[in-house]
């Protein structure tokens, strides 16, 4: 005769987060085990994320179905990202000429404060805000750690253009007294803003329990109008931006 056993929704919400921590668990086991990191994919996965980044996503999908999980397993993104942000943070010291103590602060400013306390920050928000609005099945919800993917995906084409595109032409054009300048530098973060916001939307929009995700685009409008107000008050966002990385390291 056969026997059904059932378990109290107490106890399937206890095997969840266990298995949630063993996930987490896993992925910062790796990170002391660089022979198990597969970096060929994770450069692929950058360069992908600036040429096509769409393609990305498609691997997140692909994960899911054979892993069972959005989020990356496999930390060699996250070691690659910090490798970038050591570069970039070199090549703003040079430019503002802060001196290899300047250097030290910057970088650990890009990684601690810019790169991971921003993201818990904003991943949670986004993470909170799609399971509780654009949940198509009450059932499902999405991974706290693919929400965080999502911000570092965003995160990397965004410094692309602040940490290496904005230091290489700052004083030869960005920061230059007349509108042009303004409108150039103006113009770099307006693409940096809609890169990081399209690669969001990319990102919640391959769930396929989520819905109405294009919401998510309606943050482009604004952008726009900030953009714009900002041209029209002669504010230089870069010239902003690169005095405070020389007021809070030195």
């Amino acid at each position: 005769m056969a026997v059904t056993i059932t378990f109290p929704e107490s106890c399937l919400c206890s095997t969840e987060r266990l298995t949630a921590a063993a996930k987490r668990w896993r992925f910062l086991r790796k990170l002391k085990r660089y022979d198990q990191m597969d970096f060929q994919f994770a450069l692929w996965q950058m360069v992908h994320l600036i040429i096509g980044p769409r393609k990305v996503y498609r691997n997140f999908v692909s994960r899911k179905e054979t892993k069972n999980q959005f989020a990356r397993d496999d930390p060699a993104f996250l070691v690659l990202l910090a490798g970038f942000l050591c570069l970039s943070s070199g090549l703003i010291t040079l430019v503002l000429g802060l001196g290899f103590l300047g250097f030290v602060k910057f970088f650990l400013w890009s990684v601690f404060v810019d790169c991971i306390a921003t993201g818990l920050v904003v991943a949670t928000v986004m993470w909170a805000i799609t399971n509780q609005f654009f949940r198509a099945d009450p059932a499902l919800d999405v991974e706290w750690g693919y929400s965080f993917d999502i911000h570092l995906n965003g995160t990397f084409a965004f410094l692309v253009f602040i940490h290496i595109l904005q230091p290489l032409f700052y004083y030869p054009v960005l920061n230059a007294w007349d509108f042009v300048g303004t409108f150039l530098s103006n113009t770099l973060y307006l693409l940096a803003c809609t890169y990081y916001l399209y690669i969001t939307f990319l990102g919640y929009s391959s769930v396929p329990f989520l819905k109405s995700t294009k919401r998510l685009l309606s943050v482009f409008p604004i952008m726009v109008l900030l953009y714009i107000v900002s041209l029209s008050v002669g504010w230089n966002i870069s010239r902003t931006v690169m005095n405070f990385y020389h007021y809070r390291v030195m």
